[in-house]
């Protein structure tokens, strides 16, 4: 069967912050139908608004050619099925494959001879062959590579980066046999200016993306421990980090709370597939370690810098300037600021949170507290600057302003 690309529809499986710019794409290419459970979702892209910030109301509207549902039917046309689902771990840090292996089942329904089915959602090594392919098998009836063909293809979006997009970051592409490989590859070319890297197999895609953010953890996790060791010698770990980043090949890294949907979740990924086969990641896994205190090591400085301030502690009252796992997204996905915060309430304190750009409703449904309005903001013993978005730092001269002590972490 000759794989042609050439008069597909494409269907886009799950519209969060990697399948909508996906979709935003393709369909100055092709129709598009964007799929997704989230009927809230679908009501909000269809009056032209994108919660995630990625896109404008004009965008969306001008996007003729895409269309939003939470169905899809069979079609005799030839179709892409690209999977954009959330790959997250559950409570014991354990791969939770479950929206992944509910997309392999829904897309099994509507698949037709010829169709392609392409993963971006991040997993590990032989996850798509082991367990996505034979699903599909399974509820399809049909048989990979003789009536299907599978594509993998990891997603490198990062939520509120306008600078590295979909279009200008290298794209992995890998498929089920060399033609699936190929027509992946080709049709990553239509929609990514900076190229595509074709690989050998589709573990290698897999492997390379846990690779890329399980590096960037244990990196992280180098400055944040330094950040450690540094307070205890009384030296400012900024400073320490500036002065060494003099050198030529010191590599740029800063202490940060590590959340989001990447790299605080694709290390159990790679450890949980290492551990299968009889290894246990050391560095990996000690950089996962040194990551997950950082958010107690931040509320004791706090209490540290009430106590010699001669604050006492019970009832002191503390602001912390954003919720989100990063500066200029409201991306909420793991964000190590709510466990701050329950850091800060177990010694007493009372702890209020703002932040201008997170959805008030997610917080509430995730987190179980509200935000604040600035409106409602009054004196506090410590202002915490964690998440610095723009907004928040054009009215850094009125949270200053409002508390005793302001303080920054990273300083």
């Amino acid at each position: 069967m000759s794989l042609k690309i050439k008069g597909r529809e494409i269907v886009v499986v799950g519209l969060g912050y990697v399948g909508l710019p996906v979709a935003m794409a393709f369909q100055e290419h092709f129709d598009v139908l964007g799929y997704d459970i989230d009927k809230e979702r679908l009501k909000e892209l269809r009056k032209g608004f994108d919660r995630t910030r990625a896109f404008g109301e004009v965008d969306i509207k001008k996007a003729s050619r895409l269309s939003f549902c939470a169905e899809i039917h069979k079609r005799e046309r030839e179709r892409v099925f690209i999977v954009t689902v959330p790959t997250p771990i559950d409570q014991e840090q354990k791969p939770d494959l479950s929206h992944l292996s509910r997309a392999c089942k829904e897309v099994a329904s509507f698949l037709n001879k010829g169709d392609v089915v392409v993963f971006e959602s991040t997993v590990y090594p032989g996850c798509t062959d082991d367990l996505c392919i034979p699903m599909i098998e399974n509820h399809s009836g049909l048989k990979i590579n003789q009536d299907f063909y599978c594509g993998y293809s990891p997603e490198r979006i990062s939520p509120g980066d306008t600078i590295n997009n979909l279009s200008s970051v290298v794209k992995l592409t890998s498929g089920s046999n060399p033609e699936a490989a190929n027509f992946t590859d080709a049709l990553y070319k239509l929609i990514v200016k900076a190229g595509t890297c074709l690989v050998s197999s589709i573990k290698v895609a897999e492997a390379a993306k846990l690779a890329e953010n399980c590096q960037r953890d244990v990196n992280i996790s180098f400055v944040n421990e330094l950040s450690i060791v540094f307070d205890k010698l009384g030296l400012n770990v900024s400073e320490v980090l500036k002065a060494a980043a003099t050198k030529w090949n010191f590599l740029d890294f800063k202490p940060g709370l590590v959340g989001g949907h990447c790299i605080s979740v694709d290390p159990y990924y790679l450890i949980h597939k290492a551990q299968s086969v009889g290894y246990a990641p050391k560095v990996i896994g000690a950089g996962r370690e040194v990551n997950e205190l950082m958010p107690s090591f931040v509320a004791a400085k706090c209490a540290k810098k009430l106590l010699k301030e001669g604050i006492e502690l019970q009832g002191a009252k503390v602001l912390i300037l954003g919720v989100s796992y990063k500066s200029n997204c409201p991306d909420l996905r793991n964000s190590k600021v709510p466990n701050l915060r329950q850091e800060l309430l177990e010694f007493g304190v009372k702890v209020d949170v703002y932040d201008p750009l997170a959805s008030k409703g997610e917080v509430i449904e995730q987190f179980g507290f509200k935000l604040e309005e600035e409106k409602s903001l009054s004196n506090y013993e410590l202002v915490l600057l964690i998440v610095p978005h723009e907004e928040i730092l054009k009215e850094l001269t009125f949270f200053r302003s409002k508390g005793d002590i302001f303080m920054q972490w990273p300083e």
